[in-house]
């Protein structure tokens, strides 16, 4: 399992909230459970975990 660092606040309407080792994943939700539930399902979709087992590997230039 693995562990990170939530940081949240209360917003007008909803809690917000964000990864702190993943900034770029920020979602919303009605109660802080709800944040923290939305919040691991973008962890799960960040890490791609519906990746097949016969995927391939490349490394690309940018």
């Amino acid at each position: 399992m693995t562990k990170l660092t939530m940081i949240y606040w209360r917003g007008e309407h909803f809690w917000l909230g964000k990864l702190l080792e993943y900034p770029e994943i920020m979602t919303q939700g009605e109660t802080l459970e709800d944040l923290e539930e939305n919040l691991r399902d973008a962890y799960r979709m960040m890490v791609l975990e519906d990746v097949p087992e016969d995927h391939q590997v490349k490394e690309l230039a940018v």
